[in-house]
């Protein structure tokens, strides 16, 4: 009882949480090598297997009796500290102790797994008490030396912090890392901790992965302090020993189970054996050399297997390398055509732009004459247009003047009113006409004002509307003038009136002689006023006709409007069709010298083979075709005869007739010029033209 309390008390200075079970509850030797006895009768049938992993699991039958020794003694037990001088020293004895203590307790947690796996011969689950109990000392050593941090809710000290940087650093663990973000069940840091070494167990990935971490050792000091276990060599000896648990088909539930409140408690009860003999020393020492040896190829096979995958990784970036450098090579290509084209097309701009900078100072300067003639047509019409003003000014005076008059004359013939009925009444009618005939006037002068306006903006829009503009001139004078012909009837009216006006005054004096005299003056009157009427008609026809005509050229003008509209459109289209024109030119141009360039080299190359098969003829030598072997001429295909001879050609010596042998050319082979024939002849003056050329 006395070594539990001393465990107890140490492991409460340490901050580990090691708690043992009462010695009543362990089990004597003898119950240890029965239950042995029994576990090898019920795996015999799996002996083979038994045998290899057996060498792979009692490497550490050697530190069996020390680690139990400083276990129960020593591991758990607090040196009291006598002055500052000496406690760093006892605290760094003290960690390596913990360290040992805890390193040796791993090993005889693996080695009692990897035993009753064996012996068990089946897949292990989650209630398997050595597996248990491994889990539990492992996570003792995760926990050693970790770094205390604060956070607003209080302190947090967990393992799971270490075990999420495997994800950044190795990307196979970023599938275990999502499986436990995905579980609800687990709430609290430790408990996905556990859940991960559960999964990374049942991948049998445990060691590359926690032997990822050591080689970052670096990113494990922001955790652990500096004599933590997973900062020492301990955790690198750790690492290697777990290597051996890849014999091990573990199946563990996850779902159902509280992993955030368990507590890890050391069960040595599992490990407390008796002292084996001298000779099974000495064969657990050969055991112990066979497993090293073992541990050594699974090792080697292990690192052959990250040297290979290293191989494929530079093979690829080899790979990789020289696509980028093609890439590269493609991309300054591509730049320097770009920049070729760029320099084209500045080019162009600048062409372009002149082109443009002309054409608008050639538009300026048309725009400028354009709004000189319409400035001096619209001080031309605004003469007019005062000229009609002031005529008009002075009719309404002459109007006002004659109502005045009327008004006059009718006070006067309030005396004869019963004789100047009929004359008033014609009087009033012919008013009436008369303010017609004046209204009609108005709105002749509004309609021609209206059309010197429109007549301006067709000479500003439309410079080939002149000639009907100026026929419109034409019309309205035509109208002025008729309108002066009416206000000079209208003066002989007035006349006529006042005449009749008199003849009344003298008819004052001699009613009754003159009565017939009025009414004859009255019947021509009449007659007068038809004639006016039938002129208004017609004056109205003409109005009519005026206005039509106006409706039809404001027709022709909003026409003329769309069709320069569509002109300009269409000078747009023409524009861009051009430069588009001009581009493909140019492309043609360069197709066409680059199709010249190849047939400049092909003429060339078939200049050079045919050099190349006539020098190659020369040399296996002409075959001279035989006097017996040829009955027809070779080009003509004419049948020899006693006129038509035979002839070689010097040059191929096929047999022809005389027309079609009938060149010379000097060869190589002879000194003086040789009959040759029609093919060979054109053949040999291209290729001296070429040559010369």
């Amino acid at each position: 009882m006395a070594e539990g309390e001393s465990c107890t008390a140490s492991a409460a200075e340490g901050k580990e949480d090691f708690e043992i079970i009462d010695k009543t509850q362990i089990p004597n030797a003898t119950e240890l090598k029965s239950q042995e006895q029994g576990r090898t009768e019920e795996g015999r049938w799996s002996a083979p297997i038994l045998s290899l992993a057996k060498r792979a699991s009692e490497n550490l039958a050697l530190s069996y009796g020390h680690a139990l020794k400083s276990a129960s003694l020593v591991g758990f037990m607090s040196k009291p500290v006598s002055n500052d001088s000496t406690a760093k020293t006892s605290a760094r004895c003290h960690a390596m102790e913990e360290r040992a203590n805890l390193m040796n307790m791993m090993k005889l947690s693996i080695k009692t797994l990897i035993q009753s796996a064996l012996s068990l011969g089946r897949t292990l689950d989650s209630d398997f008490p050595p597996l248990q109990q491994f889990f539990v000392v492992l996570e003792h050593c995760l926990k050693h030396g970790l770094k205390v941090k604060k956070t607003f809710i209080g302190q947090n000290k967990s393992f799971f912090g270490p075990l999420e940087l495997v994800e950044k650093l190795c990307p196979e663990a970023s599938d275990i890392a999502t499986s436990v973000k995905n579980l609800p069940e687990l709430k609290t840091a430790v408990g996905r901790g556990r859940a991960w070494l559960y999964l990374a167990l049942m991948q049998k990935k445990l060691a590359d992965y926690l032997k990822v971490l050591l080689d970052h050792k670096h990113l494990l000091s922001e955790f652990y302090e500096p004599d933590a276990l997973m900062m020492e060599e301990e955790g690198a000896v750790i690492v290697g020993l777990l290597v051996g648990l890849n014999v091990i088909d573990a199946n563990l539930c996850l779902k159902g189970e509280d992993l955030d409140s368990q507590v890890g408690v050391i069960d040595f009860s599992l490990y407390l054996k008796e002292t084996q003999d001298s000779d099974g020393k000495q064969d657990g020492g050969i055991t112990a050399v066979l497993d090293q040896k073992h541990y050594v190829e699974e090792l080697n096979r292990h690192l052959s297997c990250t040297v290979a995958d290293l191989q494929n990784k530079i093979d690829c970036l080899e790979k990789t390398n020289s696509k980028l450098q093609e890439e590269l090579a493609a991309a300054t290509d591509r730049i320097g055509s770009l920049q070729e084209e760029q320099q084209q097309l500045k080019q162009q701009n600048e062409l372009i732009r002149e082109r443009s900078e002309k054409s608008v100072e050639v538009t300026k300067e048309d725009t400028k004459v354009e709004l000189d003639t319409y400035k001096q047509s619209r001080q031309g019409l605004d003469e007019m247009y005062s000229d009609v003003w002031k005529q008009l000014k002075e009719e309404k005076k002459i109007r006002l003047e004659l109502e005045k008059e009327l008004e006059l004359q009718i006070g006067m013939k309030t005396e004869m009113e019963i004789a100047m009925k009929l004359l008033e009444k014609d009087t009033h009618e012919k008013q009436d006409t008369l303010v017609a005939l004046r209204q009609q006037l108005e709105e002749v002068k509004a309609i021609n004002l209206q059309m010197f306006h429109k007549s301006q903006n067709a000479e500003c829009s439309l410079q080939q509307k002149t000639e009907a503009i100026s026929s419109f001139e034409g019309k309205t004078n035509e109208m002025m003038s008729s309108m002066k012909q009416m206000e000079k009837r209208l003066q002989h009216a007035e006349k006529a009136r006042q005449a009749a006006e008199e003849r009344c005054n003298k008819m004052k004096q001699e009613l009754a002689g003159r009565l017939d005299s009025c009414r004859q003056q009255m019947s021509q009157l009449d007659s007068k006023c038809s004639t006016l009427e039938k002129e208004l008609k017609s004056e109205k026809e003409q109005r009519q006709t005026l206005q039509r005509e106006l409706h039809q050229e404001k027709d022709a003008t909003t026409l003329l409007k769309t069709e320069l509209q569509q002109m300009e459109g269409l000078k747009k289209e023409l524009r861009k069709l051009q430069d588009e024109k001009q581009q493909l030119e140019k492309v043609c141009e360069e197709q066409e010298q680059a199709l010249q360039e190849m047939g400049l080299h092909l003429s060339q190359s078939k200049l050079k083979m045919e050099d190349i098969k006539e020098v190659n003829k020369a040399l296996k030598g002409h075959t001279w075709l035989k006097d017996d072997e040829a009955t027809h001429c070779k080009q003509c295909d004419k049948e020899f005869s006693i006129s038509r001879r035979k002839h070689h050609c010097r040059n191929c010596g096929d047999i022809f007739c005389n027309t079609c042998s009938s060149n010379e050319l000097a060869l190589p082979s002879y000194p003086k010029p040789v009959r040759v024939c029609d093919t060979c002849h054109t053949l040999l003056l291209q290729r001296c033209s070429s040559n010369s050329s």
